[in-house]
């Protein structure tokens, strides 16, 4: 492993469960592998602007970007995507916030997301020039939507697992902190399971 890129993404920041087991499972995998690179943004203390004409005309049309806020944009973009590729690991840490992803996060997608850049188009439809790169999912959720009567509003793993299949991500292990809003029992019953499931995922992870 040479670079980890972790996105935490919760609006609750320090009390997150989310950023919680993020802090744990990179506490492992620096354990496991002490000289990697470890970039961390904080989408929620840093959050990117959300994209507009400006950013589709920087990064999609044919002349390019023409405003210096174009270009700015469209720097801003070449760092993400730079950092996503350069990444051998992802970790994603994401509340969710009516039964999706935070709209920070979102914005880092639309960013890196990129035709030439993250994926692009040929004859037989889209192809991911992300193969070989690991994801590691943290998501907590106030509710169980792993299974029973809500497990059909879960719109955030099955979101995030489609984009980074998109990009050609597909090896994804999933750490779920579920059940924190059913009151404190369940929070740390949740915190407590997904803290014993860290060190095997990265452990995964790592031997790859």
């Amino acid at each position: 492993m040479r670079q980890v890129l972790c996105l935490t993404s919760s609006p609750r920041r320090d009390t997150s469960y989310s950023n919680l087991i993020a802090a744990r499972v990179l506490k492992e995998l620096r354990s496991l592998h002490p000289d990697s690179a470890v970039i961390i943004r904080d989408l929620a203390g840093q959050p990117l602007p959300h994209i507009d004409a400006d950013f589709v005309t920087a990064t999609r049309s044919v002349v390019g970007p023409r405003t210096k806020h174009q270009q700015a944009l469209i720097e801003q973009s070449d760092i993400l995507v730079d950092e996503l590729v350069k990444a051998d690991t992802i970790v994603i840490a994401a509340a969710m916030i009516n039964f999706g992803i935070p709209s920070t996060l979102k914005a880092w997608i639309d960013y890196v997301v990129r035709p030439g850049h993250t994926f692009r188009y040929t004859e037989h439809g889209t192809k991911g020039l992300l193969g070989g790169r690991r994801a590691i999912l943290i998501l907590a959720r106030g509710g169980i939507y792993s299974g029973g009567p809500l497990k059909n509003a879960e719109h955030d793993e099955s979101y995030l697992r489609t984009v980074l299949n998109f990009v050609g991500i597909t090896d994804i292990q999933t750490i779920l902190v579920e059940g924190v809003g059913l009151g404190p029992e369940a929070a740390e019953r949740a915190v407590d399971a997904a803290i014993r499931r860290a060190r095997p995922v990265a452990g995964i992870v790592a031997t790859a």
